[in-house]
């Protein structure tokens, strides 16, 4: 028992020391006499709070987002560049079932500076502003001798024209964006390019933290470019429709660094629509909204003349947001659920192994694959600051969908009825074939100014690639994931 509690304080000592060392380079990242302040609370001449719920960056109040609909032009053309920063660290609870620690938790208990972004932003003129944003990633590429390298590419993108109409009948907010990520344009958080906010380090030490988890999304991939209009009618009716298509040519540039080995494409113009109604009174807003979008999509890296590599993504979600904005208080509640049908290409099912696992008996087959999966999404968080310095969140997150063999990548070798170590994955290995994961997120933040962020995540699994105890088939567990986040973020 002493030597238990030895550990436990020895542990508990350095992650003390972490998340100091961590508080103190977010603090003393940002000049101090200079009141440093993004692009936009430049242009704008307003703080951080002025735009973000409580200071959270990027959650938006309705002042934010009516910044962003009309075309980020709200102000005086300033200097429009802006950076941001991030160090993390993470710890898993348990990385003693794995074969190879060192590459499944990278950098495990190391701090770490993990990434930085410019960004390109503001207003250009009276109807016409931007956002970009390009990231550079300290441990994009792992080499072969375990060392990293780093990279950068392109990020969120968002080219508008808009116009504001107002006089004693009607409110009228009308714009087009041109961006490269479906619902990056939305002025919400519940959208699904917006509901992660905050930046995850890369190494596999992180792939559980919670915003490397699950969450809606669309499936159109990461190589697009598009080109959606949009209307805000007195400040009750929110309007959008667009089509995405592949980033090429003259629109190359917003797939700027993407590994072209992991590349998708899509296939013609693919349509996306966001529908909402919001209302506001005294301090409070309310949204209750839907979106969807149907893609077709070429296979990663595959070759995008054969039409065998073609699948197809189809997805709707409903959200809703609730904010209460009155000085010192902020709580924010949302929620959002996507439904996702992916029918996989040809050559996709074709490519399938057949025979390679069977039942635990160590007999019969497995069955077959499917032509095409269902998955649903929900995720819901409660927020709350204090005096735009100090909050706390607690979020919930849960995924079901159908049981595919496709999608199995663990399983029982049928000369010994054995979970075989020669095709099966552990710790990332899916022995059912389905993909249901659950689990909750608690966390704690601290804003010592309004451009820095310090904040711990713990995220809970009781659920994990279709299970709680033996996911893998080598008996890793669901909670053996479970994964504190320590990070200090900075935006200048």
């Amino acid at each position: 028992m002493s030597r238990l509690m030895m550990q436990m304080k020895s542990w508990c000592s350095k992650l003390v020391a972490t998340a100091l060392s961590l508080m103190a380079a977010g603090v003393l990242w940002v000049p101090q006499a200079a009141q440093a302040l993004p692009s936009f609370a430049r242009q704008t001449g307003q703080n951080c709070v002025a735009c973000h719920a409580g200071g959270q960056f990027p959650e938006l109040t309705p002042y934010g987002r009516m910044f962003k609909l009309t075309g980020y032009t709200i102000g005086e053309r300033t200097l429009p560049f802006s950076v941001m920063g991030v160090a993390g660290v993470s710890n898993v609870a348990d990385r003693t079932k794995s074969d190879a620690p060192d590459a499944d938790f990278q950098k495990n208990f190391a701090p770490i500076l993990a990434s930085g972004s410019l960004f390109i932003a503001g207003k250009v003129t009276d109807n016409i502003g931007a956002f970009v944003q390009t990231t550079y990633d300290n441990y994009a590429v792992t080499n072969a001798n375990g060392s990293f390298s780093g990279h950068s590419q392109a990020d969120n993108m968002d080219f508008r024209y808009a116009d504001h109409i107002v006089d004693g009948k009607k409110d009228w907010i009308y714009g087009v964006s041109v961006n490269n990520n479906p619902s990056v344009s939305d002025p919400w958080n519940t959208a699904a390019a917006w509901m992660q906010y905050v930046p995850v380090p890369s190494p596999t030490s992180y792939q559980f933290a919670d915003g490397a988890g699950t969450y809606p999304g669309f499936g159109a991939g990461g190589n697009i470019a598009g080109v959606t209009a949009y209307t805000l009618w007195n400040k009750t009716i929110y309007a959008e429709l667009g089509a995405y298509k592949t980033a090429n040519q003259a629109f190359s540039f917003m797939r700027a660094g993407i590994d072209p080995a992991s590349r998708t494409a899509l296939s013609g113009s693919n349509p996306y629509w966001r529908l909402a109604l919001t209302r506001e009174w005294g301090p409070h807003n309310l949204m209750v909204g839907t979106s969807g979008m149907t893609a077709r999509v070429f296979d990663a890296g595959s070759d995008i003349g054969d039409p065998g590599n073609l699948g197809r993504f189809r997805n709707n979600g409903i959200d809703g947001q609730y904010q209460y904005l009155l000085d010192p208080h902020t709580v924010t509640l949302q929620a959002a659920y996507m439904r996702q049908v992916q029918t996989y290409s040809p050559n996709a099912i074709a490519a399938a192994p057949v025979g390679l696992f069977v039942l635990a008996d160590g007999t019969t087959p497995i069955d077959p694959v499917h032509l095409s999966d269902t998955s649903h999404i929900f995720r819901t968080k409660a927020s709350y600051v204090y005096q735009a310095k100090y909050g706390g969140s607690l979020g919930f997150f849960n995924k079901t969908g159908t049981t595919n063999t496709l999608n199995q990548t663990s399983g029982y070798d049928a000369s010994t009825g054995q979970v075989t170590s020669d095709s099966s994955l552990r710790v990332n290995g899916n022995l059912s074939g389905n993909p249901a994961t659950r689990g909750l997120t608690y966390e704690a933040f601290w804003m010592p100014k309004q451009n820095v962020r310090v904040g711990a995540q713990y995220t809970a699994y009781n659920k994990f690639n279709g299970a709680s105890t033996n996911y893998d088939g080598f008996g890793r567990n669901a909670k053996d994931n479970n994964t504190l986040f320590l990070y200090a973020w900075v935006a200048y």
